[in-house]
């Protein structure tokens, strides 16, 4: 996520508007300096006296220059120095209006351009003192000029005029600078607040299990959430990458959403992680190009939430099953046994009646591993070494069917494989297999296993290959199907059962080769570390 931008402070800004006012106060003493130094001062500036109008200017430049350093350092507070530097606004100009004729030089009107500065900076009634000090001074020079009879006459009426004129500028500066200082403070907290909420939505977004990806209308990456990066398998910051580049198997997906393809959501696998993922888009803004976001689901996490739902389904028509189908199979089945118990019988009846019996005890396994299936429990995942596991599930195996040495082994010699699965359900997965397995087997080993962790997807396997003759090609993409079976004796819900139980794990189940010499049928676990879900 991009940062927020910090607000700046009321102090900042204040620092900042007489960092801004010092400059204007040397560049207006440096253009006195340059035109004393040129001799080309306009009159009536410094018709009465040059030397003290050049003495005056160039002290007022050094002094800028003084006050600017203050400000940059922050040498002394912010209020002292207006102050000061107000003063040395009133003395310095009101000294150059007497160097330069008195106030009918009109010198004395940067007086006015002090005092509103000097207003806004400061506040509240420091500005109408500004404007008394102001008047005083104007007033002061024009008594002392008349008193030494350096000009004909004082014009009292135009210094009392200047002075009226700076107290109405110290007025209007004195509100426009309350309502300043209220629309800062306005804005500032305003600012506060879109942090906060900037900061909330990120601690959202972050937090959010869906995948999210802001796009800007150049298909670059704006952001993007943890569940995201970890869906894609990205570890970087991609903030201002093209999409193109970090995921390549979102841009066809996007294509067709921007060609107006919308329906179902779109599905693509990320290479370095392995996971299938879901795709949703919606539009950025009301034009076209504005951005597009992007929201991501594991489509293992949707898948567990179905078969959740299946499940409550199937424990309703499990019930039904069971109270229609049980009770008049059970009275087939023993109508055939009370038959085939009667000595009247001949030999073709009793044929007769061992299918019926054989055919009744098909149905009940049927009937029972629907009713398991029904009551199976939510999945309970846990982390647990895999290959002691698989040694004590070898040895159960082994003793239940009494195999002998050579029938099963583990291909591999791994020290440690930990894996995420419901264990209990993960043995109901491998028996099935097992018992396809040494259905079908024809020569030793009959059932080998072999675990690892794929370089491809970073997930931990576990391959359970047999010795039989293979599946036949017309037949590989049926066998999960509930009830297809090749068997006669055979209920057809094995490997339905078994992809049923590693989807409620977020693993997977797959035929991973299929030949003539056997087949290798591989358990893709769930990352060891990867968030579960609860039911």
């Amino acid at each position: 996520m991009v940062a927020a931008r910090p607000a700046r402070t009321t102090s900042e800004n204040a620092w900042t508007a007489l960092r801004y006012f010092n400059l204007y106060r040397l560049v207006l003493t440096g253009l006195f300096l340059v035109l004393i130094f040129t001799g080309n001062l306009p009159p009536p500036l410094a018709s009465f006296d040059r030397t003290l109008f050049a003495a005056v200017g160039i002290t007022y430049f050094l002094l800028a220059v003084i006050a600017q350093v203050f400000v940059e350092q922050r040498w002394l507070p912010r209020g002292a120095q207006v102050f000061g530097q107000m003063l040395l606004d009133i003395a310095a100009i009101t000294v150059m209006m007497y160097a330069s004729g008195g106030i009918t030089s009109g010198f004395g009107m940067l007086l006015i351009v002090s005092i509103a500065g000097g207003g806004l900076l400061t506040g509240g009634r420091t500005a109408i003192l500004f404007a008394a000090i102001a008047s005083l001074a104007v007033l002061a020079e024009e008594l002392y000029s008349w008193a030494f009879y350096y000009f004909p006459a004082a014009n009292y009426t135009h210094a009392g005029f200047l002075g009226a004129t700076f107290f109405g500028t110290a007025f209007v500066a004195y509100v426009l600078g309350q309502r300043v200082r209220e629309s800062e403070a306005l804005a500032s907290q305003r600012a506060i607040d879109l942090a906060n909420l900037a900061q909330l939505n990120e601690h959202i977004i972050q937090r959010m299990q869906a995948g999210i990806v802001a796009l800007d209308g150049s298909g670059q990456v704006r952001t993007l959430n943890a569940s995201a990066a970890r869906l894609l398998g990205i570890e970087d910051d991609v903030t201002g990458r093209a999409i193109a580049d970090v995921a390549p198997e979102l841009v066809a997906p996007m294509q067709s959403w921007l060609r107006g393809e919308h329906g179902m959501p779109r599905s693509f696998r990320r290479v370095p992680t392995g996971a299938e993922v879901n795709a949703y888009f919606t539009g950025l803004g009301q034009g076209s190009g504005q951005g597009t976001l992007v929201f991501l689901e594991d489509a293992a996490v949707v898948r567990q939430r179905a078969q959740q739902l299946k499940l409550a389904s199937l424990g309703r028509l499990t019930a039904s099953i069971a109270h229609e189908v049980r009770n008049p199979l059970g009275a087939i089945s023993h109508a055939s046994q009370l038959l085939s118990e009667s000595g009247e019988r001949g030999g073709e009846d009793l044929r007769l009646t061992r299918i019926i019996r054989d055919q009744s005890e098909r149905v009940n396994a049927i009937i029972e591993t629907i009713l398991q299936l029904g009551r199976r429990e939510a999945s309970v995942p846990q982390q647990f070494d895999l290959l002691p596991w698989l040694r004590a599930f070898m040895a159960e195996l082994t003793e239940y069917h009494g195999l002998v040495p050579g029938d099963i082994r583990i291909d591999n010699g791994a020290s440690a494989l930990p894996v995420r699965m419901d264990a209990n359900q993960l043995r109901q997965v491998l028996w099935n297999l097992c018992e396809n397995a040494l259905r079908y087997g024809r020569a030793a080993p009959r059932v080998a296993f072999r675990a690892g962790v794929s370089a491809a997807t970073e997930r931990p396997f576990l391959d359970v290959r047999d010795s039989g003759p293979g599946v036949a090609a017309e037949l590989r993409e049926h066998i999960f199907e509930p009830f297809f079976t090749t068997d006669s004796k055979g209920t057809g819900l094995g490997l339905y059962v078994a992809t049923e139980l590693c989807e409620s794990n977020q693993a997977s189940l797959i035929l991973y080769e299929n030949s003539a010499s056997g087949c290798v049928f591989r358990i893709n676990f769930a990352h060891p570390d990867k968030q579960q879900l609860t039911a």
